[in-house]
């Protein structure tokens, strides 16, 4: 038997009816006619009673379907786990994230592809703050969420995904602290804390300035390798901190304050894999995302950048447009 023929008998023993078959097929009336009768001819009787009314299937016609339709199946599912692999499907997808923020969307990816692609498994990790493509350059990661700007050569990246307002982080005993926002220009009275490590100049350049607009310089503080010292030193006085608003959520903690800026431009986040290596478990990964972000992009679009939308996050991402500003043990949060 023919696959076409095969496909055929069973879409219209489904249908019983040659003109929605012929749709279905993409066919002619007449074609699926004659896929039919070959078949007919083939097996040595009829198996479709046809008159001017009614379309239906005789008793050899039901048998056929009965012993066809599971060895079909399980043909058109083979057929599908060989076209999965081939396209990287069938496999382990390592997903790198940034932040919390990034790391609720990749683990809310990951849950989406579990029911819409069940052979492929998403393993999470956290890309280190000081060494931000390392792991992925060297394969540990095959794609990950991370902040913009991305430019580096070796490395392709898709659109931006979504965006977040950014806010200062400051000890609570600085007189910036006490404010309901703050300017680019302010940072000229307070050093920043800057990143050590495998980071590219023109990122520091993006989140940690070195001039306020007018140019006025930017003192550097000590320098930190991940968010945890960062704090550690913003609460003792050393410096601030330019860091995205998700942080006022997930790292709230005395002595620590956190002021949304009034002018900076938002921090955007997007998907990177490495350059040549988008296979399909990376496409059905970023594609996935594109709607989770979606999905939980809330607030006013125009804190976004084009084409993105902020984030708001289960439990609350502080929504630095709207006030009060609330005091819990030197902590202020926005």
């Amino acid at each position: 038997m023919e696959r076409d023929e095969l496909e055929c008998f069973l879409l219209l023993a489904e249908e019983l009816h040659f003109g929605r078959t012929a749709d279905r097929m993409r066919l002619s009336r007449a074609r699926v006619s004659q896929l039919v009768q070959r078949l007919e001819r083939r097996v040595g009787a009829p198996l479709f009673v046809r008159t001017s009314r009614r379309v239906a299937l005789t008793s050899l016609g039901r048998q056929l379907r009965a012993d066809l339709e599971p060895h079909h199946r399980a043909i058109e599912a083979a057929l599908e786990r060989a076209a999965a692999t081939a396209r990287g499907i069938d496999t382990v997808l390592h997903a790198g994230f940034s932040n919390p923020l990034t790391g609720e969307i990749v683990m809310k990816t990951a849950e989406a592809l579990r029911d819409s692609h069940p052979t492929l498994a998403v393993e999470i990790c956290e890309v280190p703050l000081a060494d931000p493509y390392g792991p992925l350059r060297q394969g540990e990661f095959d794609v990950q969420i991370t902040e913009l700007p991305v430019g580096e050569e070796d490395l392709d990246k898709g659109p931006a995904l979504f965006a977040e307002e950014r806010i200062l982080a400051i000890t609570s005993t600085h007189p910036l602290a006490t404010r309901d926002t703050v300017f680019l220009e302010d940072l000229a009275d307070v050093p920043l804390l800057t990143l050590v490590g495998n980071v590219p100049a023109y990122w520091l350049a993006h989140h940690v300035p070195t001039h306020t607009p007018s140019g006025r310089p930017i003192a550097r503080g000590p320098g930190m390798t991940n968010m945890q010292e960062a704090l550690m030193l913003v609460a003792g006085g050393k410096g601030a901190l330019l860091a995205p608003a998700h942080t006022a959520t997930y790292y709230g903690r005395p002595g620590v304050a956190y002021v949304p800026f009034a002018d900076a431009g938002p921090t955007g986040y997007g998907l990177v894999w490495r350059a040549g290596h988008a296979t399909g478990a990376v496409q059905a990964f970023a594609g996935t995302a594109r709607e989770v972000a979606r999905e939980m992009a809330q607030g006013d679009p125009r804190r976004a950048v084009p084409g993105t939308a902020p984030v708001a996050l289960q439990g609350g991402l502080p929504s630095l447009g709207r006030r009060p500003r609330t005091r819990d043990e030197g902590v202020h949060v926005v």
